[in-house]
């Protein structure tokens, strides 16, 4: 049997890429790319551009991981630019509000992840019925996010993994209540 290979999720496919091809930069680069990317200020292009880039392979790989595996679950489910919106609004979002509360810097897709985790267990919500694999994964994935942050220092944005998983509650109960058309 012959298999023909089709892009079934064209935004995470294109996002990976992009990802892919600022790893590779970065790394023949001595991460100066990275660097570029990372967003040190509100107001800047950097509020996009961050959300491509990764500290190192390892950051890089578990990122796009499970963006792969989580990411077309949403986008089947939400719609190509409906996902696009929620991936730059929420990268902005998170964005602005990290630069206005905290003097750290951020970088990575860890946000946009944690979005597409909590949007893909919307899949199932009926009115009236909350799934309880939302639940789970809310209190497991935002909890240990919040532990983390209060009680460890290191170079993880916790608060951009927290905001992406606020942004994912959001935009899985704002398509579900305004029964927005996938797109």
């Amino acid at each position: 049997m012959k298999g023909k290979i089709s892009n079934n999720s064209p935004v995470i496919v294109a996002y990976v890429l992009i990802c892919t091809v600022e790893i590779i930069l970065s790394l023949m680069t001595r991460n100066h790319l990275s660097s570029m990317l990372a967003l040190k200020k509100p107001l800047s292009i950097q509020l996009v551009t961050y959300i491509f880039s990764h500290a190192n392979m390892s950051h890089f790989t578990s990122n796009m991981t499970l963006m792969l595996l989580v990411g077309p679950v949403a986008e089947e489910k939400y719609g190509s630019k409906n996902l696009l919106f929620m991936i730059f609004s929420t990268a902005i979002i998170s964005g602005v509000l990290n630069c206005l509360l905290f003097h750290t810097g951020i970088l990575g897709a860890s946000g946009i992840v944690f979005m597409m985790i909590i949007l893909s267990a919307f899949t199932n919500y009926q009115k009236g019925k909350i799934p309880l694999t939302l639940i789970l994964v809310v209190i497991i994935y935002l909890g240990d996010e919040i532990v983390s942050g209060v009680s460890r220092i290191d170079s993880i944005s916790q608060f951009g993994h927290i905001m992406g998983g606020i942004m994912g509650i959001f935009w899985g109960f704002f398509f579900y209540k305004s029964g927005a058309e996938r797109e």
